[in-house]
């Protein structure tokens, strides 16, 4: 067994952790350290964290694991990572960052992601990258650095994510995963290749990117600095980076396309995994990929559990409020909310849009808007999973992770109210890190295949008929304050009736 142990790196918008797995995908006990920090934020809309700091808190939790398995004298069969989608940096020809790690929540880059649809159709750019026109992606961040930090973007000699440049770092040599490019929004699910129209746009070169015929490539060979210091991990492949969606996806095992996965953290998302040729991909959903057989479609909302946070810091709410909203019917307060806090990814795809309260009385109490800012959010999946269901039939399971959302049996059965389907509780605490030691048993052939493994379930939600139609109702008040507000759709949200978008991807070139 101790030959199979996978070491499981996570690089998450909160924490640094390692984590060793065994052979069952079951994180061996009193192994790994989890060290936190937190992104720099500013007016301006900036969210960035500094490089070294990552590659710092890295090697603190790799130290103690290897530490900790020397005493235990257990081995490893290679390391896995997961880390954010979307996220960057870039590196000078000396492989120096010349720019700060720059988070996916950073809306710096607003008027240049106008501009790009000035020079692409959002629709052609969803069709060829399967990824919205957004702040959250690389070509408008690119845009933004090219001309706020010309001398920085000039002396960039290569862009990586941070998986990559943490690689580049303990091995000197550089490796990258087609999970990681397939959600930058400059790779083409369709050629399996750079967007070339793009890379003119943006003043790219290939050579500024990881060559395609390296992607999913691993490394054995740690840095003379880190050979000896630890001696486990050297000798021993590390896989690129997978991306943290598809990473909890499979850890909490949602490994076929008629399980959902819907996963509540700072933010959210619902996703589903599938494995074929090509795939439809509806109007306000992105695409990208666990590997090279599998799709990953689904939804990102930008606000998940920091609207929980919120609510608590500012209102002064009763103790034990969800006890009260346990007893009440859906809608009960009579408010409707759009929970907006940080602008919204699907289906919209707006960074402009902002929270709102309609329908408050002198007779609203905290606790009333705690439970519409809840219901809220639920409503936002219910809107995912309605646009999910149009190239895929409804779930036989929806998988529910996060600590926002499973640490609050209230907010879940609001969840299953709203979409009207049963969801079942994920028990696997660390989803993301046991997906990439996963994803990476399968390259590495010592499994089968990665939907063979089982997954821990917990305790089923049913939900109340009644419930939903009051839900539906409820949906109904949201979309017409969103019309009067912001308008019936936005500029990247095709209406409802628009086909959904077929990706049939070119096979890979490469080995």
């Amino acid at each position: 067994m101790a030959a199979e142990n996978l070491l499981a790196l996570d690089i998450g918008t909160s924490s640094v952790r390692a984590l060793l797995f065994n052979d069952k995908f079951e994180s061996v006990p009193n192994i790994g350290l989890q060290k936190k920090y937190e992104f720099t934020t500013r007016p301006d809309g900036s969210v960035e964290v500094d490089p070294k700091l990552i590659l710092d808190l890295t090697c603190e939790c790799l130290e103690a694991a290897h530490q900790q398995m020397t005493e235990q004298k257990l081995k490893i069969a290679g390391v896995a990572i997961s880390t954010f989608w979307h996220c960057f940096l870039g590196l000078d020809e000396q492989g120096a960052p010349t720019t700060p790690i720059v988070h996916l929540f950073d809306t710096r880059s607003g008027q240049q992601m106008e501009q790009l649809t000035t020079v692409f159709e959002p629709a052609w750019l969803h069709a060829i990258t399967g990824c919205m026109p957004h702040t959250s992606y690389w070509p408008a961040k690119l845009l933004w650095l090219k001309e706020k930090r010309p001398a920085d973007f000039a002396r960039t000699k290569r862009w990586v994510s941070v998986g990559e440049y943490l690689i580049y770092k303990l091995t000197g040599q550089y490796a990258e995963s087609i999970s990681m490019v397939s959600a930058s929004g400059i790779w083409d699910q369709r050629t399996n290749h750079y967007c070339e129209e793009l890379l003119d746009v943006i003043g790219l070169k290939r050579d500024h990117l990881a060559p395609v015929e390296t992607l999913d490539q691993p490394v054995k060979s740690l840095k003379s600095e880190f050979t000896a210091r630890w001696r486990l991990f050297d000798g021993v492949p590390w896989y690129p980076a997978y991306g943290d969606g598809a990473c909890n996806s499979i850890g909490s095992g949602c490994t076929t396309p008629d399980q959902f996965a819907l996963m509540v953290g700072t933010s959210g998302a619902m996703r589903v995994v599938v494995k074929q040729p090509h795939v439809s991909t509806p109007a306000g959903i992105w695409c990208y990929r666990v590997n090279r057989e599998r799709f990953i479609l689904g939804g990102a909302i930008s606000n998940g559990g920091e609207v929980f946070r919120w609510i608590t810091r500012t209102l002064n709410l009763p103790e034990n409020p969800e006890q009260q909203i346990a007893g009440r019917e859906p809608g009960a307060h009579g408010l409707t909310m759009l929970p907006y806090f940080a602008g919204e990814r699907s289906p919209y795809w707006r960074p402009d849009l902002r929270a709102a309260i309609s329908g408050m009385s002198l007779a609203t109490e905290p606790v009333d808007i705690l439970q519409a800012c809840l219901e809220s959010v639920a409503l936002r999946f219910k809107q995912i999973y309605q646009l999910l269901t149009r190239p895929f039939a409804a779930p036989s399971q929806v998988i529910a992770s996060g600590g926002a959302l499973l640490q609050s049996r209230v907010w879940l059965q609001m969840m299953t109210d709203a979409l009207s389907h049963a969801i079942v509780s994920s028990r696997v605490r660390e989803a993301s890190s046991r997906g990439a030691a996963i994803i990476a048993a399968e390259q590495m052939q010592l499994i089968g295949s990665l939907e063979e493994q089982p997954c821990a379930l917990g305790d089923t939600l049913e939900p109340d008929p009644a419930h939903a139609s009051l839900f539906d109702q409820m949906f109904a008040r949201d979309q017409r304050l969103f019309a009067a507000l912001y308008g019936r759709h936005s500029p990247f949200d095709p209406p409802e009736n628009t086909p959904p978008i077929s990706t049939t991807a070119a096979p890979f070139s490469t080995t």
